[in-house]
């Protein structure tokens, strides 16, 4: 008997299982319509990890995301979907669906014409001459405040875009102009103030959030922010009373409770913080990933480590980059900057802004993530790079033939390189430093002029990125740290004003 049983497990084989996406598309889907949204989305996502290239996938996780109130993020997959497959009309109903949700009426609008156009026996059709007929209420009277509205909000959304990929400058340029246009519209007052922070302008940053509290007294995120700065410059008997003022606030819209314990994560009242972000969760809210980052890290410091680890997962869903930061990790790794998450390194290179691109193909040929970003289903999709930037693509995926690299793309490059020895790991501040000289980079490029000393170049833009700032630096010490004359350096600072005019 022992021998044949032998026989037997020698013949057995064990087949492993890989599940599929079609297998997640399925759990998915059994989620959905339990409506526990949430395993949805996971199962879903996966699915789309594992055949990016799917329609159906794609819809079925755009109707979840519209379900959990995610409608920019449903909208990117819809159109996504219908560049995949033009056949699925109500991919057009839905998008009008979500934009009408997010206020962007002009766009709910055309996409709801476009719909009737596409199908006009659809399931959707009744909806969407419903959802025209709404916006086109009081014709001329309604039609000037929407487009209004959509102008503002797309302003808004721009100038968000320009302060997450480090672009302060060119973000203070639009808000300004946005809050000369609209000088009760509040939001764009205190992104005006975080763009000035992150400049260094202090004072610029008060006065910006003196005007708002001035004309809009109480202004809970004008408050929540100017804390935010207090604490980092260390003002702590002003951040006392203001703390103690927010401490009284009870805020009944959802968005305020979130930027209140957010606000009191970041300064460390973890009690404060998660009394709301806690009662935020118990009635369902689903926040970006920040809010998870912020429960986690409040729960955790308060004796609520289950709490803290679930909210830390879903944190990983959206970051993976982010794995070895938990707040319970005594020996947390280094910090992590924009060169080794992948994210952000994608929407930089899919910018619509010259500058922005190079940054971010100079950081792909820094980052530790580099083999795998280069064989993301998004990147390859990447149509958009011009011919140097191809060049200079290729480059990174060569990095042994440094000598591919001539002319203009070898100082652009190895600026870059000095630079980037002294001001690593890249986040938010440093990424204006790099921004502003690749913006010089371009002018220089499209003038076929080229700076032969890049020892020059990198002292001098350093130079002015401080002068922005309002930092001082003697120019004997900035020259002397890259090994070059004073005179050497105002000559340099003079040559790069020109292509920052």
């Amino acid at each position: 008997m022992r021998k044949d049983s032998k026989a037997r497990n020698e013949k057995t084989k064990i087949l492993p299982f890989i599940p599929t996406g079609e297998y997640y598309f399925n759990k998915g889907l059994k989620a959905f319509h339990r409506r526990d949204l949430s395993n949805a989305k996971k199962y879903l996502s996966r699915a789309m990890q594992l055949e990016p290239l799917e329609p159906m996938i794609m819809f079925q996780l755009a109707m979840v995301l519209t379900e959990i109130g995610e409608y920019r993020e449903s909208n990117d997959l819809l159109h996504q979907t219908v560049e995949i497959d033009p056949y699925m009309t109500e991919c057009h109903y839905f998008l009008a669906n979500n934009y009408a949700h997010i206020g962007f009426f002009k766009e709910a609008y055309k996409y709801s014409v476009l719909y009737l156009e596409k199908d006009e026996d659809g399931e959707f059709v009744e909806d969407a001459e419903d959802l025209i007929e709404l916006i086109s209420m009081d014709a001329e009277e309604v039609i000037d405040s929407l487009h209004e509205q959509d102008e503002l909000i797309l302003k808004q959304e721009e100038a968000r875009n320009l302060l997450e990929s480090g672009n302060f400058q060119r973000a203070v340029e639009l808000l300004q102009e946005v809050v000369e246009t609209y000088p009760e519209f509040w939001s764009a007052y205190n992104n005006l103030a975080l763009a000035y922070f992150y400049l260094g302008e202090m004072d610029k940053t008060s006065e910006v959030l003196e005007e708002v509290l001035e004309k809009s007294p109480g202004n809970l995120h004008a408050l929540c922010n100017l804390a935010v700065f207090m604490y980092y410059q260390r003002r702590r008997d002003e951040l006392e009373k203001i703390v103690d003022g927010l401490t009284k606030v009870k805020p009944m819209m959802q968005e305020h409770q979130y930027k209140l314990g957010a606000t009191f994560a970041l300064l460390g009242l973890y009690e404060e913080s998660y009394f709301w972000l806690k009662k935020l969760q118990k009635v369902g809210f689903e926040g970006d990933p920040g809010f998870y980052y912020w429960l986690s890290q409040a729960a955790y410091h308060t004796g609520h480590p289950k709490t803290a680890h679930s909210a830390w997962e879903i944190v990983l869903e959206f970051n993976p980059e982010k794995e070895g930061l938990e707040p319970w990790n005594t020996e947390k790794s280094q910090e992590i900057g924009y060169e080794d998450h992948t994210s952000s390194l994608l929407k930089k290179m899919s910018s619509t802004y010259a500058e922005e691109r190079w940054f971010g193909l100079f950081l792909l040929s820094v980052s530790k993530q580099q083999a795998s970003i280069l064989s993301n289903a998004e990147f390859r999709s990447f149509t958009h790079f011009s011919p140097a930037e191809m060049n200079y693509l290729s480059f990174i995926q060569k990095p042994a033939g440094k000598d591919m690299l001539s002319g203009l793309l070898r100082v652009g490059h190895h600026t870059a390189e000095l630079l980037y020895e002294k001001h690593q790991p890249v986040g938010p501040v440093e990424s204006g430093l790099f921004l502003m000289w690749f913006s010089i980079f371009q002018e220089m490029l499209n003038q076929k002029v080229e700076l032969s000393n890049i020892n020059g170049c990198a002292a001098a833009v350093e130079y002015l990125w401080l002068k922005l700032r309002n930092t001082k630096k003697p120019q004997k010490d900035l020259a002397e740290s890259f090994g070059i004359s004073v005179s050497t350096l105002r000559k340099y600072v003079k040559a790069l004003e020109e292509y920052l005019r």
